[in-house]
């Protein structure tokens, strides 16, 4: 078996761990990228054509993430020649009254982010072919888009081999060693680094349990559904319909968001942000479809220019913490093991500054970004240790 040395070992070649990898190669920092499946592949977090980026947070600290990760996804098309992002606004939609559609619009204002306030009166002439929910307030942050998510990870991943980062995928992890040099085995080799980076996904905490953690993450199976235009180009990028959120639809708990027709010609992207729990091993066996029900009845109040059943049902899984907020933190006991995890389903976006950071904090820097809201500790119970 093959025992090679390396300055980092980053686990998990979705985007936050090839978004690792790329900055501590970018540092000249010997590093080595692994994946349990062969590249590419569809079992994880990252995979499918599209995800949204936008400023429209409550938070002050996601918007200032936003703002740094917009810089550094610019620079990323410029290192791969390819294009990342295409601009379509968002339409944010809510109870106007509502706490979070305040907070959201509060945070716009108070951070200068281009948006336009839409008066009920003239939302059919900006929104055509969506209906507007009575007591519903809607604003549009003009700068808002689509992330290009498969040609992302393939660029964040090719620009890092160019900086001499090295990937080797299909290798399952075995065992991790904690030491002053980290050990991690693998079915095809023994790879040994000053310091180790999980970015495991779904598969996080199977990995935590051999540095003796376990962090309160839940694993659930999202079905990313796409949905037929009656009349097509009706809600296509090309005519310019933004991607959209729905915060407290009337048919659910959990928001529903969508994007505009473009990666499947015809068919909308319209998901519910929430899945059923499963085990990230066996997730096809998880079969519950409740969720497209509720997202039939919505398409059916509010989105009358869609199929309300729909053309294609694919999968994807949330690795989701009790604050939906991210796990960005060293081991609490070996300093040179660092955790990124529990992106909570809205993590892609963030990617370029979650690499950095870690690999800030892999390289033992101060971090750029205020990391507090994203510690280990701030859990109520302790996390469970062996140790």
């Amino acid at each position: 078996m093959a025992s090679e040395e390396y300055d980092c070992i980053v686990i998990g070649a979705g985007i936050q761990g090839s978004f690792t990898a790329y900055h501590l190669a970018k540092n000249k920092k010997k590093t080595l990228l692994l994946d349990q499946f062969f590249l590419p592949h569809s079992r994880g977090s990252s995979h499918g054509q599209t995800r949204i980026i936008r400023k429209a947070y409550e938070e002050d600290f996601y918007v200032h993430m936003v703002e740094g990760s917009y810089e550094l996804w610019a620079r990323l098309e410029r290192e791969a020649g390819v294009k990342l992002i295409t601009r379509t606004g968002l339409l944010l939609m809510g109870p106007e009254n509502a706490k979070d559609f305040q907070l959201v619009k509060s945070s716009m204002q108070n951070n200068g982010i281009p948006a336009v306030f839409l008066q009920r009166h003239e939302f059919s002439q900006h929104i055509p072919n969506v209906n507007l929910t009575p007591g519903d307030g809607a604003l549009v942050e003009t700068t808002a888009g689509v992330l290009f998510a498969d040609r992302a990870v393939r660029a964040a991943q090719m620009v890092f081999q160019g900086y001499g980062g090295e990937i080797k995928d299909g290798q399952k992890v075995l065992q991790i060693e904690p030491g002053s040099v980290v050990t991690v085995k693998t079915g095809s080799g023994i790879y040994r680094a000053k310091s180790l980076v999980i970015a495991a996904g779904a598969w996080c905490n199977e990995l935590l349990t051999h540095v003796g953690l376990q962090l309160p993450l839940q694993v659930l199976k999202i079905n990313v559904c796409y949905w037929k235009e009656k009349v097509p180009g009706s809600y296509s990028v090309k005519n310019r319909f933004p991607c959209f959120i729905q915060l407290h639809p009337k048919e659910a708990e959990n928001d529903i968001y969508g994007l505009p027709s473009n990666e499947y010609p015809g068919l909308m992207k319209l998901c519910y942000h929430s899945g059923s729990e499963t085990n990230p091993d066996e997730r096809d066996k998880q079969t519950d479809k409740s969720d497209v029900e509720v997202l039939s009845r919505y398409i059916v109040r509010c989105f009358p220019g869609l199929v309300p059943v729909p053309s294609v049902v694919e999968s994807c899984m949330y690795t989701v913490t009790p604050d939906q907020n991210f796990v960005l933190d060293h081991h609490p006991t070996y300093r040179n093991i660092v955790i990124g995890a529990g992106f909570s389903g809205h993590g892609f976006k963030f990617s370029p500054v979650v690499g950095k950071v870690l690999s800030e904090l892999s390289m033992g820097q101060v971090p750029s970004y205020d990391l507090s809201p994203f510690r280990i500790d701030r859990f109520s119970t302790q996390p469970k240790s062996a140790l």
